[in-house]
């Protein structure tokens, strides 16, 4: 997957709706909770901080699936890096789709 595939999937599995590409803003879209106002999508693939959102968003159950694919994938999921925490997320959800 890309980045903005990746990105674009985050952002709806937290709630962003109607998503467009802008020539010069990249991935734009509705935040949830304000109906009518598009912005720049979160870059959850390189900001930890976006991501850190986004896991606030899964239930007991998925955290504990997220937390066992992260620790997997690196050797101590306090050292996970963005996009690994990324693709974690989406693994977790089901919403991950290999490069063909």
């Amino acid at each position: 997957m890309t980045d903005e595939q990746i990105n674009q999937r985050i952002a709806e599995a937290c709630g962003w709706t109607d998503f467009v590409v802008h020539p010069e803003f990249g991935l734009m879209g509705t935040p949830p909770n304000t109906p009518g106002l598009r912005t720049a999508v979160d870059w959850y693939t390189v900001d930890l901080n976006a991501m850190h959102e986004a896991e606030q968003r899964l239930t007991k159950e998925q955290a504990e699936d997220y937390v066992a694919r992260l620790f997997d994938s690196c050797y101590e999921s306090t050292f996970a890096t963005a996009s690994q925490r990324a693709e974690a997320f989406l693994r977790t959800l089901g919403k991950w789709e290999e490069d063909k």
